[in-house]
């Protein structure tokens, strides 16, 4: 079974990069992902492998979370920042038997890659490769995922967030991990590109419905999740953006971390990501308004095939309260402060 002709049998509209948009009945999909699950292709995420015995200390010295000690099949989110603590790229490192798999942002492959490259010192012992020519990557998203996967994949239903292990689907030996969910429960499966077909068959097989990049926008800004080039980007800090919980505080030395470590003590931060909620459409980027003064941006908007509006900005803390009615845009459009994301943990003010 080939990917290439499973996907458009089942209705696929691609994107130029060869990713599903849509699989004709973008209402059905988000359905699924709020009350079953749906199957996500997400090959044009980022999957590099590194080996060598330090390959977890270079990451450790350049990202925001403690990657030390960390045991075979456990996983750790972590952020790479510039000197002025600004977001560069975020990964998903899981350790495996001999190496470490570090999952990335769509279209993010060879600018990591780069990176990482730049920061192999004389003495480190660390090699990389891209692995995107090599595997696909799927995702299952919705409430009845952990149903699919223990149809499809038994001897993985028993791991827990950030977690991963090998395991076989249809006969293909895959990886699996579950990571921070979108939309109730969320795993994340690499495979061999020459099996790919076969695993997504029997991942639609075991109750998955297809669905497109365009649903999985709509559940990211409804989960209050950053995403590259909009709230990942060096505009913003870690914290500015809600990922507390992929920052350590205990860690020694790393790149960036002096500025995230006064933000953190003084317990103040300039701005802070929110959810909002439109009363009309408005595009991002645009500024966001309160009492006629710039409080803020604007910075992803989705309309639901539903038809409910989903928005998520920064903003200074004074206005982050939810409840609050903040205006967008040259045309004010009003909109409600709904709540601050999962991961952004503390009241800063």
């Amino acid at each position: 079974m080939d990917l290439h002709t499973i996907q458009p049998a089942q209705g696929a509209a691609f994107a130029p990069d060869s990713i599903p948009l849509h699989f004709g009945d973008q209402l059905a999909e988000y359905r699924a992902a709020l009350e079953a699950a749906v199957l996500l292709d997400r090959s044009h995420e980022a999957r590099l492998l590194m080996t060598g015995s330090t390959a977890v200390d270079l990451l450790h010295r350049i990202s925001t979370n403690d990657l030390n000690g960390m045991p075979v099949g456990i996983g750790r989110p972590t952020v790479l920042v510039n000197a002025n603590a600004r977001i560069l790229d975020r990964i998903k490192v899981f350790r495996r038997e001999a190496d470490l798999l570090v999952l990335g942002e769509p279209g993010r492959g060879n600018p990591l890659r780069t990176y990482l490259q730049r920061n192999i010192f004389f003495g480190d012992d660390v090699q990389l490769k891209d692995l995107s020519a090599e595997t696909k990557q799927f995702d299952l998203h919705g409430p009845q995922a952990d149903e699919v996967i223990r149809h499809a994949a038994p001897e993985a239903a028993i791991l827990e967030e950030f977690q991963g292990s090998t395991a076989t689907i249809a006969g293909a030996d895959v990886y699996i991990t579950r990571r921070k969910p979108v939309s109730a429960q969320r795993w994340t499966i690499v495979t061999p590109v020459e099996q790919a077909g076969k695993v997504w068959q029997a991942l639609a097989d075991a109750g998955a419905r297809p669905a497109g990049s365009l649903i999985y926008n709509v559940l990211r800004v409804r989960a209050g999740l950053p995403s590259v080039g909009r709230e990942l980007s060096e505009q913003f800090i870690p914290l500015e953006v809600g990922l507390w919980d992929e920052v350590s505080f205990t860690k020694g030395c790393y790149t960036g971390q002096e500025i995230i470590a006064r933000m953190e003590s003084r317990n103040r931060l300039a701005k802070t990501m929110v959810m909002l909620q439109p009363d009309a459409v408005i595009s991002a980027p645009a500024t966001i308004y309160a009492e006629g003064r710039q409080v803020g941006q604007l910075t992803s908007s989705v309309t639901a095939p539903d038809g409910e509006l989903f928005a998520l900005g920064v903003v200074k803390p004074d206005f982050a309260e939810a409840g609050q009615t903040l205006e967008i845009g040259e045309q004010r459009v009003r909109a409600q402060v709904k709540a601050l994301p999962e991961g952004s943990r503390r009241e800063i003010r």
